[in-house]
C-alpha cells in the first residue's frame, strides 16, 4: 500500500480502507486519502524530488497509486510558474505569479492520471466523468493512453470545442439536455449500474490527489516556499480543497515554514453558489438552477465540494468573490496583453478577482500572490470574438498598408 494509511472523513475523522468509497458511512462526510507521514517524511525530501522526472509523479510518496504498471504516462504536471511582472505593474502589486496550466497535455489542470491509474489497479472495465468540458477532454485522453473505454456526460449546450475534444480522443459523449447538475445526476446512475470508474464521482478522493500536485509544484517552483495568497477558480470547489490538502500535508511532514497562505475562491456572478454561501451566516452553498455565464467550466449550480471550500476559505482568512462576465472578459484580455498567456474565462476570473481585491483592500499590494490559470483560451475562443471588430482586407501595396497602419492607435 505504499505510504497510504486509509481513507479518512474530513468531517468526523472516521477511517476506512483505501477502496472505492466516496462518503463516510458514519456521517456522510467527504473522504480524503490519509498517509503515514512519519514514513513519507523520510523519503519526500527536496533533494530527492529535484532529481525526478518533471511530471506529477515526482511527488509519489503523497500519491495513492501502488502499482507502477497502472500509471498513465501522458506526463501531466510540472507546468510553468510564470513571474508576472507586467501584470503586477499594471495592477500595482509587488509580486505576482501565474501558475500556467494552459500548457498541460489537454490544455487544462484537469489531468486525471491518479484517478485513471486507480481504475487500472482495480481492473475496472471503463472510466468516465460528468463534465463542463475540461474534465471530459482530460479523462478521454488518459483513457485513450490507458486503452480503456471512456464515457463522458456533459450539458448539450457546451462550447463546441469542448464537446469535440473528448470525441477526438475516442470517448463516447453523452450530451444531456440540461445543466451540469442534470448531467452529473445521470452519470452517477450510469456509473453505479455499470460498475464504471467515474473520476469525479466514485473515484473522487483519488481524483483530488492529482489536483493537489498543482500546489506542490507551486511550492517547489517558489524555492520551496508558500505564497501569501492563492487565487483559485471555483466550480465544484474540489481544486480549492485539494490545494488546502497539499498545504496541510507539507506542514505535516515539516516541509514549510510558518507562512499562513490565504485561499481565495472566485466564480462568475452568473453562477456563484459557493460565493453566496461564503457570504451567508450558515456557510452553505446557495444552489443555482440555471447558470448564466460565459465561464462554462465553472457553471456548476450545486457544487459537491462547496461547503468544504467555504470552510477552508474562512479558516485560512481568505474570501470568495464573483466578478461579472464583462470583468472576466476584460481580465482575459489583460492577462494575454501583459503576459502572453491566453486563458479561458475560468482563468480570467482569477485575474478579475485580483484586480477587484486590490482595489478594495482585500489583498494587500505587498503580498506574494499566485493566480491559478487552469484552462487554455483556445477551448472557448468565441467568448472573445465579439470584443474584436471584423478584419477588412488591405490591398497589397505600400499606400494601402500605410493608410491602414495610420488608422491604428496604440494604447
Amino acid at each position: 500500500m505504499g505510504y497510504v494509511r486509509s481513507l479518512r472523513c474530513r468531517e468526523c475523522g472516521a477511517e476506512y480502507p483505501p477502496t472505492r468509497l466516496v462518503v463516510c458511512e458514519a456521517c456522510f462526510g467527504p473522504l480524503e486519502v490519509a498517509y503515514e507521514f512519519d514514513a513519507v517524511r523520510e523519503a519526500f525530501t527536496r533533494d530527492s524530488i529535484a532529481r525526478r522526472p518533471g511530471d506529477l509523479w515526482r511527488y509519489r510518496e503523497l500519491l495513492p497509486v501502488f502499482d507502477e504498471g497502472a500509471k498513465v504516462d501522458l506526463q501531466p504536471g510540472y507546468t510553468p510558474l510564470r513571474r508576472a511582472d507586467n501584470l503586477a505593474s499594471e495592477l500595482g502589486l509587488r509580486e505576482l505569479w501565474v501558475k500556467d496550466d494552459t500548457v498541460n497535455p489537454t490544455s487544462s489542470f484537469k489531468d486525471v492520471a491518479v484517478a485513471v491509474a486507480k481504475a487500472r489497479e482495480w481492473g475496472l472495465e471503463a472510466v468516465g466523468c460528468a463534465s463542463t468540458g475540461n474534465l471530459a477532454a482530460a479523462t478521454a485522453a488518459a483513457a485513450a493512453k490507458a486503452r480503456l473505454p471512456c464515457y463522458v456526460f456533459t450539458p448539450a449546450g457546451l462550447e463546441e470545442t469542448k464537446l469535440l475534444l473528448p470525441r477526438i480522443y475516442g470517448a463516447t459523449v453523452v450530451p444531456v439536455d440540461g445543466t451540469y447538475d442534470d448531467a452529473n445526476r445521470v452519470a452517477i446512475l450510469a456509473a453505479d449500474r455499470r460498475g464504471w470508474g467515474f473520476v469525479n464521482i466514485n473515484l473522487r478522493p483519488y481524483y483530488a490527489e492529482g489536483s493537489k500536485t498543482l500546489l506542490f509544484e507551486t511550492w517547489e517552483q517558489l524555492g520551496f516556499e508558500l505564497p501569501d495568497v492563492v487565487v483559485t477558480p471555483l466550480g465544484s470547489g474540489l481544486l480549492l480543497t485539494s490545494v488546502d490538502k497539499a498545504i496541510r500535508e507539507l506542514k505535516a511532514i515539516g516541509q514549510v515554514n510558518g507562512v499562513s497562505t490565504r485561499l481565495v475562491g472566485t466564480q462568475a456572478a452568473g453562477c456563484a453558489p459557493i460565493v453566496r454561501g461564503f457570504e451567508s451566516a450558515d456557510g452553505r452553498p446557495r444552489p443555482v438552477k440555471r447558470p448564466d455565464t460565459i465561464a462554462e467550466s465553472l457553471a456548476i449550480g450545486d457544487p459537491a465540494s462547496g461547503h468544504e471550500a467555504i470552510q477552508i476559505m474562512r479558516r485560512t482568512r481568505g474570501f470568495a468573490d464573483a466578478p461579472s462576465d464583462p470583468e472576466i472578459i476584460e481580465a482575459q484580455r489583460l492577462l494575454a496583453r501583459t503576459e502572453g498567456v491566453f486563458a479561458e474565462p475560468a482563468g480570467g476570473t482569477t485575474v478579475a478577482t485580483l484586480k477587484r481585491a486590490l482595489e478594495d483592500g482585500r489583498i494587500d499590494r505587498d503580498e506574494r500572490v499566485v493566480l491559478l490559470v487552469t484552462g487554455n483560451g483556445l477551448k472557448a475562443p468565441s467568448v472573445l470574438s465579439a470584443s474584436f471588430p471584423p478584419l477588412t482586407p488591405v490591398a497589397p501595396n505600400a499606400a494601402a498598408v500605410d493608410a491602414f497602419l495610420g488608422g491604428i492607435h496604440h494604447g
